[in-house]
């Protein structure tokens, strides 16, 4: 199991984390999600033979919002 943390743009409310939630537990292989409104961060731990950080990335971008490459943390680490 991977854990990542990606910050993601444009998650202002309660409603935009649902959509971020549901988008990260849609992709194959995730097993946790938790969401910072506050840092606009997603927390998620998946299966790395199952899907790629690739996957979670592109489900976010799909729900309309921006990922933040340079200013988060990447907070990478096996679990």
């Amino acid at each position: 199991m991977i854990t990542k943390t990606i910050v993601v743009q444009g998650m202002d409310d309660q409603e935009d984390v649902n959509k971020v939630r549901r988008a990260l537990h849609e992709v194959w292989g995730v097993n946790k999600v938790e969401i910072s409104l506050n840092r606009r961060e997603a927390t998620f731990t998946y299966d790395e033979t199952a899907a790629s950080f690739q996957d979670f990335q592109q489900a976010v971008l799909d729900q309309g919002f921006v990922i933040d490459e340079t200013g988060g943390n990447p907070n990478a680490h096996d679990m």
